[in-house]
């Protein structure tokens, strides 16, 4: 037999290449799985929040729990899916684990406000503050509920901008439900000249007030002098309304009591100004 003086090179290049395409293979065939497990569980998570919306159960859960729910289960699955595909992929989950704890803190520092918000959703949601569909103002802004997601609070303010406060503000400042009693009361006060006649007044306004058939009876309105300063008169009306009803009411109390007033010759008082 005779030696070829490259014999074992060429042994060493052949063992090289059958070892690398058979890691190329198996690592083909690991990614491929990977890519359609990525592929099929994002659908499947779709599809199941789909099912979770038309489901029967769902419907009967209060509106802020509902949108809480689906997206907590939705990041959930989401980590479930990442997991397999990482598993899939070979990589060992123990150095996974060991790097995402090296990480921990600085992650930890980077999304401290991120985690400081989904702990106020949290609170927002086992103390409820306020509901989906309350009015509520806060931190600056103010408007009607539409949604609790995990980080933040959407609003929609009366002028139908769409207002999004993160939950973290939300639980460390005065909230204020405008939505939370079946009732509340509105207040009018007008400044009138001195000298106008008390009891003409307070009976125009209870007058006023006597007439809106939105207006509730108990408790009682009230109309009378509340206070008296250097230039004016202030006249109070206080009548207590329905949540639903409060703007309404306060518009046709306002312009009924303003008119009313004004037709009877009632004036506000016109302060001179002095320059010195």
């Amino acid at each position: 037999m005779l030696f070829h003086p490259f014999s074992g090179l060429i042994l060493a290049i052949e063992t090289a290449f059958t070892t690398l395409g058979a890691f190329l293979s198996l690592a083909g065939r690991r990614l491929f799985l990977a890519l359609l497990v990525a592929l099929l569980g994002r659908l499947l998570i779709r599809k199941f929040s789909g099912f979770l919306k038309r489901s029967r159960l769902y419907g009967t859960l209060d509106p802020t729990i509902r949108l809480f729910m689906k997206n907590f289960l939705e990041v959930v699955l989401y980590i479930v899916l990442a997991v397999s595909v990482i598993s899939i992929l070979g990589v060992p989950m123990a150095s996974v684990i060991t790097v995402l704890a090296s990480a921990g803190v600085a992650i930890g520092l980077s999304l401290q406000g991120a985690l400081s918000n989904l702990a106020g959703g949290i609170m927002l949601l086992l103390f409820r503050p306020f509901n989906v569909g309350d009015y509520i103002s806060a931190s600056g802004a103010e408007g009607t509920v539409r949604g609790i997601t995990l980080i933040y609070t959407i609003l929609i303010s009366p002028d139908n901008k769409r207002i999004t406060v993160p939950n973290g503000s939300l639980m460390n400042a005065n909230v204020i439900n405008h939505s939370a009693e079946a009732s509340r009361r509105i207040d009018l006060r007008f400044r009138l000249c001195y000298g106008s006649n008390i009891e003409k007044v307070n009976a125009i306004l209870r007058r006023i007030m006597q007439e809106n058939p939105l207006v509730l009876r108990d408790p009682a309105f009230f109309a009378g002098l509340t206070e008296s300063t250097d230039h004016a008169m202030v006249f109070t009306a206080r009548a207590w309304v329905k949540t639903e009803n409060y703007w309404t009411v306060y518009s046709e109390l306002l312009e009924g009591i303003s008119g009313a007033l004004t037709a009877e010759g009632f004036r506000e008082p016109r302060f001179a100004v002095q320059n010195g």
